[in-house]
């Protein structure tokens, strides 16, 4: 089964890549930038898909998108049972829910931010209500992680790989001493070796 993931840099691809890594599965990547000056995706990519969004996982000429729903399917065909909780748990249902937190509540604050980061002066009346929602959806991550440095359960499963990239932008942003679990969490990840696999194979990722 051929695998190819349209990988954008310095994007939300690059938990893609590092899920694929943990897994072991072959696949192929496409490497697209980021305009210099606009910082937008390249038109290439709106061949693939119409929003020319990234990440896109290819399977066997079927694109998916969304990182949720790529990340579901992989835990699902390759994941061996490791990846997802026990169908009809409760910690299924909790893992439902934050897979659709890291990407729907989660990242709204964090695009606004970068959104209105390039109005200057213009973005004053917006900046309190968006630190406070940045600083409110970090705080729950923190809030939520487990003794054991996972959302779910003691083990990695699909939400951790979900919410790796706002927990990034939370220690990107220079809040690892406001949240130090959240600062742990991060250098687990970072510290396993898929990561530094799909580090390197994906290229620029914010200087990390």
């Amino acid at each position: 089964m051929a695998l190819i993931v349209h990988h954008l840099n310095n994007s939300r691809s690059q938990r893609i890549l590092w899920l694929l890594e943990e897994l072991g599965v072959d696949y192929e990547i496409r490497h697209y930038q980021r305009d210099a000056v606009t910082n937008l995706a390249p038109a290439e990519l709106k061949a693939i898909h119409p929003l020319g969004k990234s990440p896109l996982l290819e399977i066997d000429g079927r694109v998916i998108e969304e990182s949720g729903a790529i990340v579901q399917v992989l835990c699902e065909r390759y994941g061996n049972g490791q990846w997802l909780p026990a169908p009809g748990s409760d910690d299924a249902l909790r893992h439902l829910e934050l897979m659709h937190f890291a990407e729907g509540s989660a990242m709204t604050p964090i695009l606004l931010q970068l959104y209105t980061s390039r109005l200057g002066d213009a973005a004053a009346p917006l900046t309190p209500r968006i630190t406070e929602q940045l600083g409110a959806h970090f705080g729950y991550m923190e809030q939520i992680l487990r003794p054991s440095g996972h959302f779910i359960g003691d083990d990695w499963t699909g939400a951790d790989v979900m919410l790796s990239f706002p927990a990034e932008v939370a220690i990107m942003n220079g809040q690892g001493t406001n949240f130090p679990k959240l600062s742990a969490f991060v250098g687990a990840i970072h510290a396993r070796p898929a990561w530094q696999r799909a580090r390197a194979k994906g290229g620029d990722y914010f200087g990390m």
